[in-house]
């Protein structure tokens, strides 16, 4: 009877110690998760408030990516088109705390070198997504002459499983596809990165650009506590049972 109770405790104490193992390394990878989230963090703090650049030339446009260029802050002229814009819905926004429920405004505009760049000229409470195209809140920037603007690059993203299906008819979009947009609208080929408008806001404050600011969450350490005190737990619930054990035998 007790080699029975000794093979069950060694065979329990082997199980405790790989869940252990494992609650411990996932305590481990949050922890390392902070560190990268805090270097994240600080990166993007940076490139946020550096001074604004020369918007990247179409030459270089390849190269580039969301992990080195993602926020980078351009400035730059261009002239809104006369096309079809868009409208993404959107629920809020971790770099727009000043926004809610409502919706992101996106038209194309052509640079003077005859490229074509989307913007994002910023949010829109009243979607206006049932009105016709000359009531429509972009509408008044469409004016045929060019701006200056100031704003961040940003890349698109691809629709969700659990995304809605854009509404066409409506122009209305749940994820930023520029290249979905691109196809459904009839723009022309445009930059593989999209600006979210910092400036000029218009006379009528809408649509309604802003300057972005990093609010990632960050609950790390807090996983990590948990985790490494499930196993600290474990621990000490194998250190009463077998004790128990060893009192009966």
């Amino acid at each position: 009877m007790t080699q029975v109770a000794n093979r069950h405790g060694v065979g329990l104490g082997l199980f405790t110690l790989a869940v252990m193992a494992l609650f411990i390394g996932l305590g481990v990878w949050q922890l390392q998760r902070r560190v990268e989230k805090h270097a994240l963090i600080a990166a993007l703090t940076e490139r946020l408030a550096a001074t604004p650049g020369a918007l990247p030339q179409p030459a270089d446009w390849a190269a580039l990516s969301p992990t080195k260029d993602e926020f980078r802050r351009v400035s730059f002229s261009a002239t809104y088109e006369s096309l079809p814009d868009a409208m993404v819905y959107s629920s809020g926004s971790a770099v727009r705390p000043d926004v809610g429920l409502g919706t992101w405004a996106f038209l194309p505009a052509q640079l003077p070198n005859g490229s074509t760049v989307v913007v994002n000229a910023g949010f829109v409470q009243n979607t206006m997504q049932d009105r016709g195209q000359q009531d429509r809140a972009v509408r008044p920037l469409v004016t045929g002459q060019p701006v200056t603007m100031t704003g961040y690059l940003r890349f698109p993203e691809k629709a969700g499983l659990l995304s809605a299906s854009p509404t066409r008819a409506k122009r209305l979009w749940f994820s930023r596809d520029i290249g979905e947009m691109v196809q459904a609208l009839g723009w022309e080929k445009v930059a593989p990165f999209y600006i979210d408008l910092e400036t000029p806001v218009p006379a009528s404050g809408v649509p309604k650009p802003g300057p972005l600011e990093v609010h990632l969450k960050d609950d790390h350490m807090q996983y990590a506590i948990t985790w490494f005190g499930l196993a600290a737990a474990l621990l000490v619930a194998f250190g009463v049972w077998w004790r128990s054990q060893r009192r009966s035998t």
